[in-house]
Order: C-alpha cells, then structure tokens, then sequence
C-alpha cells in the first residue's frame, strides 16, 4: 500500500481509544485533525512526541484541531500509558493494523541488520474534508509538535 501523503483523501477508520471509546474519522469532520502514528507506548521517542502533543494541546484545540495519536498497542497499554505521563490527547489502538496499513506506515524496517515490520513515526495534519493538507514521514521528535503548530496556524 502506497503511503498516504499531502493532497490525499485520509481513509477512514473506526477504532478503540483510551477510556473505552471508539473513533471515527469520519464523525470528526467538523474538527481539523492532527493525527499521529507512533510505534510503541513509553518508549522514550512516543513518550517525549505525547507529552510534547499534549503540552501544546489548549494551543491546537484554540485553533480548531483534535490531536490523535494512533499505535499497534492494546487499549489497555494506551490507559497506562496516558497515566503514567498524565497526557491529554486520545490513543487509538489499531491491533490489527487495518489503519496503519491503509496509510502505508506499517512497513519493513531494519535495525541492526535486523529487518521486521513496524510503524514509521508519521504525523498527518487532515483538513475538515477529509483531504491531508501536511504530511510529516520519518518524523523526528525533537522541535516536531511546534512544526506542526506552526503549520496549523497557516491554513
């Protein structure tokens, strides 16, 4: 599957969140959504992108946005998670991988010489038709979520 990328409609999805909640792209089409892929809860990468996510979240929201993050990990791992760190942006928990696949960000990776498959840290900016007006692949964490912001704040 081709990656989704900037000028693309964002397939939807419905999914389970954190606190027992489900989310559909579709029902938040009166919202801008700032939705990012990230591998693995509390690792140090997605654990710094969540808390950053949340930090500047008052400032996202006051500009008409939802901030969604989306992993492979179950819902429960996504409530610890959120405890831990006490973050404020919704998980969504894609275990079998239909989002992630039909994005194009689950996809081989190699470490070490090591190949396996996995999700490459993506952030999409989504417009309220459903279009991706910004695409960030390989994000890296450090200064990403003010990227983002600033980004924002032009459309």
């Amino acid at each position: 599957m081709a990656q989704i990328t900037k000028g693309d409609q964002a397939p939807d999805f419905n999914l389970p969140t954190d606190g027992d909640g489900t989310f559909a792209l579709s029902a938040n089409r009166d919202k801008i959504v700032v939705l990012f892929f990230y591998p693995k809860d509390d690792t140090s990468g997605c654990t710094m992108e969540a808390i950053d996510f949340t930090g500047k979240l008052a400032e996202f929201e006051k500009l008409g946005a939802i901030v969604i993050g989306l992993s492979p990990d179950p819902v429960k791992k996504h409530d610890k998670f959120i405890t831990k760190h006490d973050l404020k942006v919704t998980l969504v928990s894609d275990e079998e991988k239909e989002a992630l696949q039909a994005y194009g960000i689950w996809l081989e990776k190699s470490m070490y010489g090591r190949k396996y498959m996995g999700v490459e840290r993506t952030t999409l900016l989504i417009d309220k038709s459903g279009k991706v007006v910004e695409a960030w692949h390989k994000v890296k964490v450090p200064g990403h979520v003010d990227e983002v912001l600033e980004r924002l704040k032009s459309l």
